[in-house]
């Protein structure tokens, strides 16, 4: 866009594309040889390890080898477009037009079945992204106690049975 032989100046040639005038002056220059083998183990560690930020991903490669520092792979990371996934809070955050519901079960006694259900969202990742799966909660237990007995069945017995 911007040319040394054309009779505007430099300077008035930035000006009308509102561009500032020292950026004219800047040719990228291509990745080195060891910047580029850093960026594909990056990118096979993240594919692995979706969830690595750049001080994990550092580790690992100072484990294979490559002595670098976070703030090199950091940058190498946003050279790539790569970010860890990570579950993003941001459930609490009001927006204007959203209306507020009034919570009903305040000071109720629930008891008996189908008188209030309750949902569970949890947040997966993926090789590529995540996922998020809803499960419908029943007061009644005798579905999930079914369920447990038919793994305990097709499985064994675990050695911990984390239960939230």
């Amino acid at each position: 866009m911007i040319t040394k032989d054309h009779e505007l100046s430099i300077s008035a040639q930035a000006r009308l594309l509102n561009i500032s005038r020292s950026t004219t002056y800047y040719t990228p220059r291509q990745p080195s040889a060891q910047d580029l083998t850093l960026m594909r183990q990056l990118d096979e560690l993240h594919l692995k390890h979706p969830t690595m930020g750049s001080r994990m991903l550092r580790d690992q490669l100072n484990r294979m080898g490559y002595h670098v520092g976070r703030r090199h792979v950091s940058t190498l990371m946003k050279k790539m477009g790569m970010m860890p996934v990570s579950c993003q809070r941001q459930t609490s955050i009001k927006h204007p037009g959203h209306k507020i519901y009034p919570y009903l079960l305040r000071g109720m006694a629930i008891n008996q079945t189908n008188q209030a259900w309750a949902l569970d969202t949890t947040y997966m990742p993926m090789a590529k992204g995540f996922v998020y799966l809803t499960a419908v909660i029943t007061l009644e237990a005798y579905h999930a106690v079914d369920v447990i007995e038919e793994t305990y069945q097709k499985y064994g017995y675990p050695t911990i049975f984390n239960v939230d």
